[in-house]
């Protein structure tokens, strides 16, 4: 699927190949709510407030600051280190190996590195559970991040210098449209990946919108196939 109003960015000319990790490489609902559920359990001990407004503010974080986190930081002083390790203590059995995946990854000429608002232990398991951890040569995470997440733009400016990445060289696939702005902005092919089947499980209105925006060059429900199309077709897919 592809946006129609305009043509979009292709991937001939692409040499870096930037992904973010959770309900993009993989269907989040397979580990969602173990995280949800910890992020809950996080907010209401810290905060001190019950089950039910731990997760108003849970999801009011989340979609105001880019993660809960940052949220807690700004306006009450979270010590990261203590939450990131504690939301992302889950059980990563669900996920399988994904062998068509890892072929078409295998095939995509150029680097491949991961950019997620998770952490690099988080995204660690994840790849050796789907058995593609071979194919990227790094995880850029929040901590890399210096705790600022997507979408912020000076996090995409810090992978890009940190790794040496030319924007106009690169793309980007992404589960949220507004994590594409920025680094449309700055000259990546974008990619936006809604996997079939989750988005009723947990996503909210907001994060399903922005599909048709100028920032969005590409929209599939099926990223390895979206891949394979790019390795045969690279100036039309």
């Amino acid at each position: 699927m592809t946006a129609s109003h305009r043509t979009p960015r292709g991937f001939a000319h692409v040499e870096t190949w930037v992904f973010d990790l959770d309900n993009t490489l993989y269907p989040h609902h397979l580990l969602w709510q173990q995280v949800d559920d910890r992020i809950g359990a996080y907010v209401a001990e810290f905060l001190k407030v019950s089950k039910d407004e731990a997760f108003r503010v849970q999801k009011d974080y989340y979609k105001r600051y880019g993660t809960t986190m940052r949220g807690l930081m700004t306006e009450h002083g979270l010590n990261p280190d203590d939450y990131l390790e504690y939301v992302h203590q889950i059980d990563h059995s669900p996920l399988e190996p994904n062998p068509t995946l890892g072929a078409a990854l295998e095939r995509l000429p150029g680097r491949k590195l991961i950019l997620t608002n998770g952490t690099r232990k988080h995204a660690d398991a994840v790849m050796r559970r789907l058995e593609i951890d071979r194919h990227f040569e790094d995880v850029f995470d929040i901590v890399a991040a210096e705790l600022e997440p997507k979408p912020a733009q000076k996090t995409y400016e810090r992978f890009l210098a940190r790794h040496d990445v030319d924007a106009a060289k690169a793309a980007m696939f992404e589960d949220l449209a507004r994590n594409l702005e920025a680094p449309h902005a700055l000259g990546m092919t974008t990619v936006l990946v809604v996997p079939g089947g989750t988005r009723e499980v947990f996503r909210e209105d907001w994060e399903l919108e922005g599909r048709g925006e100028r920032h969005v060059d590409h929209l599939t429900d099926d990223l390895t196939g979206f891949l394979e199309q790019i390795l045969k077709h690279p100036h039309t897919a």
